[in-house]
């Protein structure tokens, strides 16, 4: 019996009774003997008297442990002591561990196909002589789990001077065959990691395994022994340095020498400080456009000192990254032009409304100005920006500042912004400003009438909609007045764009004690 099996179902208290004394039971998270299962951390601090440091650790553990899991071909199931074990437990006086993580090899067979996190094991004796005795337990015979073949090894996680958890190791010898030259490598460089984890030195704080972009046992693997010379070297790790360009055999060689002769002496000292400093270093190998990942990590328990590097060929992951830079590049060019291009437009605007005579057709190139200028804005951020999404706080208080300066005759309004609309993508931040901008404006000018006056934007923002309300303590709305029948351009411009181009809402109505608000609700696209 594996170390799930003999389990009642789930939302079921009974326990069933395995061989040598083995009992195991799982209950519903509903009953209240169980935290409900969320985050690592959540159930840790539900569940164990653990403190933070020591949660960081097992977290740490989690990010990294995908190696151990491949290099060993077995599932690894993460087991803490239980702060409150089942009324059950505490009769007989047996350890209760609470199963907090799960990780399935991507190298061999799964000996779970369930999801053994929220299991309570009981009495296991493996588990319980590690957490006691403070080492590695490998008792007893092959268990069956659903008519598979589990060895179920149990190793104390060290952190300090006192162990924490226990990682229990569980492979499925239901295809076990004559282990080749790569299996007795993974296995080695496994059976390491786990005495170091045993030992406290594993694992690695602030490690960089969890990058997309790490190397993974699969891509490739190199082993080294504590001179720098390769005991072994995987298929996928021997065509890495083909494509390099070294026609040699690695194997045997010092990987100095195999740097070397690529002319690639500069990142070869750092493989050797994965030894030094006892921590994983990453390097990348480039010859011409190949480029190879390696992430040596030193595997240093008792009286070992081998480093084990990892291999990925990333040419065509950095091809396609710099595919995505010139497009990037590319695009921010063409806001930067098309925002210097409006730029002048505008500056010609002024030009021609200073010309002017006649005061109707100045007002109307002024608006133009203002028009011009707020997508501008837009289109300098984008320019400025990664994507296509941006800041639009920074754009709003530009658009009521250059909005206000502009419209504004004798007193001057004052403004101020409630809330953040965060980032916007660039489709709906365009169509966003011209209605903010036209809003302003129609406060400003028709709200105060040449006194003294204040403008408030009013932001919240949701998961799926955004709800803008721009409030002015002026004068307030005619008594007639209807926004679908206002002969006002700028009103027409906005609701144009609400209604067609946002799919949004906007309504115009009294203040709560004086002056008018501006209601604009708007979708956010759930992409």
């Amino acid at each position: 019996m594996g170390l799930g099996a003999g389990r009642a179902p789930r939302h079921q208290a009974e326990a069933d009774r395995g061989p040598r004394g083995t009992e195991i039971v799982q209950e519903a998270a509903s009953s209240g003997s169980l935290p409900a299962v969320g985050t690592l951390a959540d159930m840790l601090r539900a569940s164990t008297d653990l403190n933070d440091d020591d949660i960081d650790q097992l977290h740490a553990l989690v990010a990294d442990w995908a190696l151990l899991a491949d290099l060993s071909f077995a599932d690894l199931l993460l087991l803490v002591p239980s702060r409150t074990s089942s009324q059950r437990a505490a009769k007989v006086g047996h350890a209760e561990f609470l199963v907090v993580a799960q990780v399935r090899p991507t190298t061999g067979p799964t000996a779970y196909h369930n999801d053994e996190v929220g299991s309570v094991v009981i009495n296991r004796w493996v588990v319980r002589n590690a957490w006691r005795e403070h080492r590695i337990a490998r008792e007893g015979e092959p268990e069956w789990d659903g008519g598979v073949p589990v060895r179920t090894e149990a190793i104390p996680v060290r952190h300090g001077n006192r162990v924490i958890a226990v990682l229990a190791r569980d492979t499925n010898l239901a295809t076990t065959r004559t282990p080749s030259a790569l299996e007795s490598a993974y296995l080695q460089c496994a059976n390491n990691l786990a005495l170091m984890v045993a030992e406290g030195l594993f694992p690695f704080r602030g490690s960089s395994a969890e990058l997309p972009e790490a190397p993974r046992v699969g891509d490739g693997m190199v082993r080294l022994d504590g001179a720098g010379k390769v005991i072994f070297a995987s298929p996928n790790a021997l065509s890495a340095y083909r494509r390099l360009g070294y026609t040699g055999n690695v194997t045997g060689e010092d990987l100095r020498s195999v740097h070397r002769a690529l002319s690639l002496p500069a990142t070869t000292p750092a493989v050797w400080h994965a030894i030094g400093r006892r921590r994983p270093v990453e390097v990348e190998l480039a010859v011409g456009s190949t480029v190879v990942l390696l992430r040596a990590i030193p595997l240093f328990p008792g009286q070992t000192r081998e480093v084990l590097v990892l291999v990925r060929d990333v040419s065509e992951l950095r091809r396609r990254e710099a595919q995505l830079l010139s497009k990037d590049a590319t695009i921010r060019e063409i806001h930067h032009r098309v925002k210097n291009n409006l730029q002048t437009v505008a500056a010609l605007l002024r030009l021609q409304m200073r010309r002017t005579k006649v005061d109707e057709a100045r007002d109307a190139l002024r608006e133009s100005v203002r028009r011009v200028t707020s997508i501008a804005l837009v289109h300098e951020t984008l320019s400025q920006t990664l994507g296509e999404s941006v800041p639009f706080d920074e754009i709003a208080d530009q658009i009521t500042s250059v909005t206000v300066d502009l419209a504004t005759t004798g007193t001057r309004a004052t403004t101020r912004r409630v809330g953040s609309f965060g980032m916007l993508s660039g489709a709906l931040a365009t169509p966003l400003a011209l209605v903010l901008s036209e809003i302003l404006q129609n406060a400003v000018e028709h709200a105060f009438d040449g006194s003294a006056g204040s403008i408030e934007i009013r932001v919240r923002r949701t998961a799926s909609r955004l709800d803008v309300v721009v409030a002015d303590d002026g004068a307030g709305l005619p008594d007639d007045f209807q926004l679908e029948h206002s002969p006002r351009l700028g009103l027409q411009i906005v609701r144009q764009l609400v209604l067609g181009e946002m799919q949004g809402t906007i309504r115009l109505q009294a203040g709560a004690e004086r002056g008018t608000e501006a209601l604009l609700s708007i979708p956010l696209s759930s992409g």
